[in-house]
């Protein structure tokens, strides 16, 4: 026989080859994409958990972030009478 019967005149063996080669290309593009996504969503942080109500009032948090070191003095001053004026009627 031809070619150990694999050609026989009818094309089928090219064809299951097509389809092998196509089959093997869309799944090595998608562990590509797949693999691509994965690290790319490890890299980026989620955003932080949005502040949750303590029941501390204004002042309170703004005078923690002062004894935290987060704002100084100044920026401690200004905003408390941004309060202050926003308080008062």
């Amino acid at each position: 026989m031809w070619n150990d019967g694999w050609h026989n005149g009818s094309g089928a063996g090219w064809l299951l080859m097509v389809l092998v080669m196509i089959s093997m290309w869309a799944i090595a593009i998608w562990l590509l994409f797949s693999f691509q996504r994965r690290n790319s969503n490890s890299t980026h942080q989620a955003p932080p958990p949005p502040p949750q109500s303590t029941g501390q009032s204004p002042e309170d948090i703004l005078h923690e972030r002062l004894a935290r070191g987060e704002i100084d003095a100044d920026e401690y001053r200004q905003r408390h009478e941004a309060l202050q004026e926003r308080r008062a009627p």
